[in-house]
């Protein structure tokens, strides 16, 4: 899917001030994707502030060293957003994603842009600058630079870097492409530091992360015969491990890294309710289908949605349908 290139230009230089935002439970793609931008946009002279709906995970507080990246409700309130000509969204096309920032998006009159690369998408009343076969936002972001003219330098690079990296798995996962290395290489270049994004990101772990990780390892069920790998946090985990929410990424991918495992999922209940549900797949089994059933969204090879109900509810209710959709 080409984006429209000319299009989004002429919108970026027909205007001044911008608010950055991108969807709760924010991720390495969210975050450097919003600063990656910013960079960008004030490279030509914009007025840019970023501000989502939740605050920044600590672990990924080192991808905004300046803590540029605002709470609303927190740090901005609504009405400090009013005078505003671009209300830019990264990295989500849907409206449960977006949290209380979607209550200023639906009451803004500012000009709506999204530059996203998921397949699933709501109508956000919002012009829609999308790839879905780019692996992650932060690469259009790059895309973005080159096309409005701006060199990239080492602040844009790095969280642009880490970004890339983690949408790939780190250059693991099949989205990886040599056009994808290019783009790292070109990040690199501009001054990513890639030992210390990799450092920051899997070498700082809280004893609570890691007690949280054993949890979950130990609680992983397999069937199908060993095709199928579901496992779960609960609510109570956080307080009893010293552990935190944001301590859950990625965690899906302790399951799937069992040998024969081809279809992931994990099971979080939330202090608000409901659960987090998370698909991963290494086969046939589209997660982006299967998780538009409950309202959700994402990528082939990897999607989620929140699920009201018990976990008892919700796991009978989700595994159900991933058995039906297995090859």
């Amino acid at each position: 899917m080409a984006i429209d290139w000319r299009r989004f230009v002429e919108l970026v230089q027909a205007n001044q001030r911008f608010v950055l935002t991108s969807h709760i439970r924010p991720d390495c793609d969210a975050l450097g994707s919003e600063l990656g931008m910013a960079g960008v946009l004030e490279a030509l002279g914009k007025e840019v502030w970023i501000v989502n709906g939740q605050e920044t995970p600590p672990n990924l507080a080192f991808i905004d060293p300046e803590r540029r990246i605002k709470t609303i409700g927190a740090e901005v309130q609504v009405e400090d957003l009013k005078s505003l000509d671009v209300l830019m969204v990264l990295d989500t096309s849907a409206w449960a994603q977006l949290g209380p920032m979607g209550d200023v998006l639906r009451t803004t009159d500012a000009h709506k842009i999204v530059l996203d690369h998921h397949q699933s998408e709501d109508d956000l009343g919002a012009e829609l600058f999308k790839n879905v076969e780019a692996e992650a936002t932060g690469r259009l972001v790059v895309e973005a630079a080159e096309q409005l003219g701006v060199a990239l330098t080492a602040e844009m690079a790095n969280p642009l870097f880490a970004a890339l990296a983690t949408d790939t798995g780190w250059f693991r996962f099949p989205s990886a492409r040599a056009g994808t290395y290019r783009v790292g290489a070109k990040l690199i270049e501009a001054g990513a530091n890639p030992p210390h994004i990799y450092g920051e990101l899997y070498e700082r772990d809280s004893l609570g992360r890691v007690r949280l990780r054993g949890e979950v390892l130990t609680r992983i069920t397999l069937e199908h015969d060993g095709r199928l790998g579901y496992t779960y946090v609960l609510n109570d985990d956080f307080a009893r491990l010293d552990a935190l929410p944001s301590d859950t990424e990625d965690l899906i991918n302790l399951v799937l890294g069992v040998a024969g495992t081809e279809v992931a999922v994990i099971f979080i209940e939330l202090a608000s309710g409901g659960l987090k549900v998370s698909f991963r797949s290494r086969c046939a089994l589209d997660c982006s289908q299967l998780s538009q059933q409950f309202g959700g969204g994402g990528h082939k090879a990897a999607a989620g949605a929140t699920i009201q109900g018990t976990l008892d509810e919700v796991r009978d209710q989700v595994l159900d349908a991933v058995r039906a959709a297995m090859p």
